[in-house]
């Protein structure tokens, strides 16, 4: 069908993770030399004045059907294998972002991997642990909560205070439910035998907006969520489970994605909206909205706005809605510790 490769701007300070999509139906995997010359041309021209530090092949691909999971691990081979004759293997690392629906429980955090995700998931790992690999995970408090409102406090995945909840197996306590998720993702690790695998946060974020049963999609509490993720990763510590594992995370999305299907909030996790305005006010200097709770501090964080350049092959809102000087734009805000 198509590969999509998004391409990060060339600009110094700038770190950028590629994606590679292998089409819908994974019909259209590349031949060793073809990805080779994709590569070449879109990842070493940029280097080194863009900070590439990976590729990412697939989005949550493990999990759901079967259908394109037996392509998965061919497909990260291939770009690896590229990467490795471009002499860039060493610089550039080759992962795949997962769900949570890879796991079979995600509370208590000691959990472990589907059944039927085992059997594609051990090879995988195996592979990313043979060439240092992360564990990437899209992890979504405000989708836990909507999924178990009468079992999660909303404050418990807003990081703001409550009693928090204990792993009666690890008798760990977790004042926060990223924390949890996070772990959920390191037991199932050390399950699967790999505990020393890295977990980095790929995919989080809040809704700003939703439909009327989706009460906790507002701009309030989206600010409040990605404020408070800030301060989170701002202490450089660890979960629980794995205390000396700093928090590594990145907020998605940039855009909403206006011809997103399903239910509204599906469509309004950008901190912009498709014609470039602000969706909230996100507290980044700068940046005003009246429709945002401006009680919080302003946020003070390493980003980069869509004046950088993205090649933007595929999404799902209408470039055609937005300014020419933000089409072809993408990216995530990685939220490291400010200077």
């Amino acid at each position: 069908m198509y590969c999509v490769l998004l391409a990060a701007v060339s600009a110094q300070a700038f770190t950028g993770t590629y994606g590679i999509n292998y089409g819908r139906i994974a019909n259209n995997i590349l031949s060793p030399n073809e990805v080779v010359t994709l590569l070449r041309d879109n990842v070493q021209e940029y280097l080194p004045y863009t900070q590439i530090r990976g590729i990412a092949i697939g989005n949550e691909v493990l999990g759901g059907s079967d259908e394109f999971s037996g392509f998965l691990l061919g497909a990260v081979k291939n770009v690896y294998n590229a990467l490795d004759k471009l002499k860039l293997s060493h610089v550039v690392q080759v992962t795949t972002a997962h769900s949570q629906a890879v796991f079979g429980e995600t509370f208590p955090p000691s959990g472990a991997f589907k059944d039927n995700v085992v059997q594609y998931m051990k090879p995988l790992l195996e592979f990313f642990s043979q060439i240092g690999s992360p564990f990437c995970l899209n992890a979504y408090p405000f989708l836990a909560y909507m999924y178990n409102k009468d079992q999660i406090d909303i404050n418990y995945a807003l990081f703001l205070p409550t009693e928090g909840a204990d792993d009666p197996k690890t008798k760990l306590h977790y004042d926060n439910l990223l924390d949890a998720q996070i772990d959920a993702a390191y037991a199932a690790l050390e399950n699967a035998g790999f505990g020393k695998m890295e977990v980095i946060i790929t995919e989080t974020g809040w809704a700003s907006h939703g439909d009327e049963n989706e009460a906790a999609a507002t701009a309030s509490n989206a600010r409040t969520y990605n404020y408070n993720l800030r301060k989170r990763l701002a202490k450089m510590k660890g979960t629980p489970l794995r205390p000396k594992n700093v928090v590594k995370a990145y907020v998605f999305a940039i855009f909403n994605e206006n011809m997103k299907p399903g239910p509204t909030s599906e469509r309004n996790f950008g901190l912009f909206k498709p014609d470039g305005s602000i969706s909230y006010d996100i507290g980044f200097k700068g940046l005003k909205s009246s429709s945002a709770d401006s009680s919080l501090p302003p946020l003070k964080v390493r980003c980069f706005l869509p004046t950088l350049k993205f090649m933007l092959l595929d999404c799902s809102y209408d470039a055609g809605k937005m300014p020419n000087s933000h089409r072809k734009f993408e990216f995530s805000v990685g939220l490291a510790p400010a200077p």
